[in-house]
């Protein structure tokens, strides 16, 4: 469904870069080096191949490109977050989530702040705003050259949506989505394709989390199972694996995300957690759970802290609805949308889910 593109390596940070038809340079979105093209006219020729046909072996083989050294170390994250000003869509959280979420990541799980790529509207790089072909870009950065003990994050705050699926790999019938800034224009981004690009590639020993605050998001990265978690914290591992036979994991690696909702609920943009700004319900929880939570909590229990979090959550204070027509609602419609009543309750519940089953009570959470 989505053939490989045609790819040169950055000569700069070794991202895989797509090549424009008949390019001779092409200029790298995220460090900014311009990785010159041979032309193929100016080479010296082959010698025929009788020539060549008993030569050794060449005393070195390139390693292969997902062994390449990566220039920001064991720990690198991507963290996305629009708030479509200027629109009839606009959030108003969302980069607040991102900021604290580079906050968390850095003081917390001690990542370097250089390895750390974020795309914001507030970024005063153009290869930094969060368009569709950055975000793709910012992908392909996160997993190039891991290789075992690489912890990867990738973290949305936006709108999401979902579209009817045709070739039968999904359990509900649609395709979940990513919608970066210009999608009215340069389409959505297909579980599909985050799954091909972040998720299959993962080599053995490399851990991914995902933390996706956005509507319809459930099952947005297409991994295999999903964590079915009642109220009293009880779950079963649900296989969501296509009919067909097409391999969602990895290539040995573990991958596992943390959602704001399920696939056919939406996420709340609101004031009513922090009091004091708006921010992305899911992500605050999450943030939440984790400072409140001590060292070598599990994945149950975070899930179920935040759960219980939004579902203790009053409904006041403005209300956005992620992945919708967008736009602050009154806090009447945000009790019909979100389903909350005078006594409060935002209805969305965080999903997990994994390439692979685990206990989730057992396993520690670990970045």
């Amino acid at each position: 469904m989505y053939p490989p593109p045609m790819l040169v390596n950055c000569s700069g940070c070794r991202t895989p870069l797509q090549l424009p038809s008949g390019a001779r340079s092409i200029r790298c979105a995220l460090c900014q080096a311009i990785t010159h093209i041979a032309d193929p006219r100016t080479a010296p020729p082959q010698p025929p191949s009788s020539a060549v046909s008993h030569q050794p072996p060449p005393p070195h083989v390139p390693a292969p490109l997902g062994q390449l050294p990566h220039p920001h170390g064991r720990k690198r994250a991507v963290i996305c977050g629009i708030s479509y000003r200027f629109s009839r869509h606009e959030l108003k959280g969302c980069i607040n989530d991102a900021k604290c979420m580079r906050h968390l990541l850095i003081n917390k799980f001690k990542f370097a702040p250089d390895s750390i790529l974020m795309l914001t509207e507030e970024e005063t790089d153009p290869y930094r705003i969060p368009n569709k072909q950055n975000l793709r870009m910012a992908l392909y950065w996160l997993v190039q050259g891991c290789t075992a003990g690489d912890s990867l994050v990738f973290h949305y705050s936006g709108h999401g949506s979902r579209q009817r699926n045709y070739n039968g790999d999904e359990v509900d019938g649609y395709d979940e989505t990513l919608c970066p800034l210009d999608f009215e224009t340069q389409g959505m981004i297909v579980d599909d394709e985050i799954n091909a690009t972040i998720v299959r590639p993962l080599p053995h020993g490399v851990k991914l989390h995902s933390i996706i605050d956005a509507c319809h998001s459930g099952t947005v990265l297409d991994l295999p199972f999903l964590c079915r978690m009642g109220r009293s914290g009880q779950y079963v591992w649900e296989d969501h694996r296509p009919r067909s036979g097409l391999w969602k994991g990895t290539a040995g690696g573990e991958a596992i995300s943390i959602s704001g909702c399920d696939d056919d609920q939406t996420s709340a943009d609101t004031s009513a957690l922090s009091k004091i700004t708006s921010t992305g319900a899911m992500t605050f929880c999450f943030i939440q759970a984790i400072e409140r939570s001590p060292q070598g909590t599990t994945y149950g229990n975070i899930l179920n802290s935040m759960r219980t979090t939004i579902r203790n959550t009053g409904s006041g204070g403005g209300i956005s609805v992620g992945g919708g027509s967008g736009g602050v609602v009154t806090s009447v419609l945000s009790m019909l949308l979100t389903g909350g009543s005078g006594m409060g309750g935002l209805r969305q519940e965080p999903q997990l889910t994994a390439c692979e089953p685990f206990d989730v009570y057992a396993k520690p959470f670990i970045l």
